[in-house]
């Protein structure tokens, strides 16, 4: 397919159903989910809400893990031509009840164990919640969709401020699955494994659309394993998986093997969400002998912006490769393109952008370019093969003594240990220099390695200055929904006293 798909969510479950075969499996033991037998249980859905009198592009909250009937409710909200609005079930109370608010959903699919969450954080006056039982045998008329009508609503992570409502419509959110299928080469003979929650733009466009566009199938697991995810994967026979680099790293420093018939049949492993250090990607292929991709994608883009082509193509390590499906470019800080090799901010173009930030026109505003391209907030460079390397978020910039460090350096310095696990350096107020480098490990268990190995490392490798002048060792280092290290969480745990540093 050379070109982004056409036509509806709608459409296209109608398709796969019409072929027939299996769509999604289970490892963790619910039967298997035929095309044909989703788009029924979708439509039923579907016509439960129209009949309920919900409007066409109207939210619903869908509070669901990983799960068999995750995907009946997300099909089923999508294939009515409602706005399926995934609720972050890790993000904390305020920030559910704000997005169950802000989204103004009125009706709301949940988990049974989501149920205390729901009771905790939602107003009984203005949304009622829902079961998928209920739609068994409902029948009525649907409305009529448009590739532009919104089809999903999700919430950005908070992190400088209130979350940002990312709105996709049908046209967007199945590009977000075409890039995926376009770089990767997927087939309907290809099997993903989903490990990482489709309330995440990773596991819903990347593995959930990617599947739908490609033709393929999916065996969808309830949450990351480490001991069980390579018995897993062989046991459902994927041809390829999705993770982040913390899932990586931990199969790395774990005693589980797959077996040789699993490596042969795994094509790659695909990485994304945030920068995997060079050595962690160097250790794990030659462990386990299967290719990683990394990749880089944005909530605002449907999951995928950029991927390292597939083997025999040339994978650049430490960057997350070209643009596939959208358009990819660097500007200065006037918004005009910047010269190759020269830093500036990535920016985004194509059929898998957001349409808007809900009820936010001033933000919608700010993030695009005159001329529409998506400002992503990553400093990043590109060189003359039209790879990206990104250098690190223009909001977590560690500025010392008036110089710039991106934390992404000091990450990977730590991670060329081989005992490290979880790494993250942030910036912390300082008296001398405004401010200063502080980082936080995660060491593999049993691990002898001392505060000084690690501060020789980082000298040997960054200079003095830029070294951290306080690492901390910790059980484990706070994570969103799909894995990524939150670093403006860790200075909570480690408390947040400036320090006089002294480097």
């Amino acid at each position: 397919m050379i070109e982004p798909p056409k036509g509806t969510v709608r459409d296209w479950l109608d398709l796969r159903a019409d072929q027939g075969g299996t769509g999604f499996v289970f490892p963790d033991g619910a039967p298997d989910l035929r095309w044909s037998e989703l788009r029924g249980t979708a439509r039923h859905v579907a016509c439960l809400l129209t009949g309920l009198g919900v409007a066409k592009g109207e939210s619903i909250a869908i509070l669901y893990p990983n799960c068999r009937e995750a995907l009946e409710v997300l099909f089923g909200v999508l294939y009515g031509g409602f706005r399926a609005t995934m609720i972050n079930l890790v993000a904390g109370d305020s920030a559910v009840a704000y997005a169950l608010d802000h989204s103004g959903a009125r009706y709301g699919f949940v988990h049974l164990d989501q149920v205390d969450l729901f009771d905790r954080t939602a107003d009984p006056k203005t949304i009622t919640p829902l079961q998928v039982a209920g739609a068994g045998d409902v029948v009525g008329d649907l409305h009529e969709l448009s590739s532009e009508d919104h089809a999903l609503l999700m919430y950005t992570s908070g992190t400088t401020g209130r979350p940002k409502g990312v709105v996709h419509t049908h046209s967007s959110l199945l590009a977000g699955g075409w890039t995926t299928a376009v770089a990767h080469e997927l087939t309907e003979a290809d099997r993903g494994f989903c490990v990482l929650p489709i309330y995440h733009i990773n596991g819903l466009c990347v593995t959930a659309m990617g599947t739908l566009v490609s033709g393929g199938s999916l065996a969808m697991c309830e949450r990351f394993s480490t001991s069980r995810f390579w018995d897993n994967l062989g046991k459902v026979q994927a041809t390829w998986f999705s993770v982040v680099p913390t899932i990586i790293s931990h199969l790395l420093h774990s005693d589980s093997n797959p077996t040789d018939e699993t490596c042969q049949r795994v094509r790659f492993g695909r990485s994304a969400s945030s920068a995997l250090a060079p050595d962690v990607q160097r250790a794990f292929e030659k462990r386990f002998s299967i290719p990683i991709v990394e990749t880089m994608g944005l909530t605002e883009t449907a999951a995928q912006i950029l991927s390292n082509p597939l083997p025999p193509g040339v994978r650049k390590i430490g960057s997350p490769g070209i643009a596939f499906g959208n358009e990819a470019a660097i500007f200065d800080s006037n918004l005009k393109p910047a010269p190759v090799e020269t830093e500036g901010e990535l920016v985004i173009r194509g059929p898998n952008v957001m349409v808007e930030y809900l009820n936010d026109p001033d933000a919608t505003a700010g993030t695009f370019t005159p001329d529409g391209w998506l400002r992503t907030g990553d400093l990043a460079r590109m060189d003359q093969d039209g790879y990206v390397y990104v250098t690190g978020r223009l909001k977590e910039l560690i500025i010392k003594g008036g110089e710039n460090i991106a934390p992404r350096e000091i990450d990977e310095a730590l991670y060329s240990h081989p005992d490290v696990v979880e790494a993250a350096a942030f910036a912390r107020p300082c008296k001398s220099y405004g401010e200063t480098v502080v980082a936080a490990v995660k060491i593999r268990e049993g691990s002898d390695v001392t505060l000084a190995t690690l501060l020789e490392i980082c000298e040997g490798r960054l200079g003095k200055f830029k070294s951290p002048d306080e690492i901390h060792f910790l059980e484990d280092l706070p994570k969103g929904p799909s894995g990524k290290i939150q670093r403006n969480r860790i200075i909570a745990l480690i408390g947040e006293a400036s320090v006089d540093a002294t480097s």
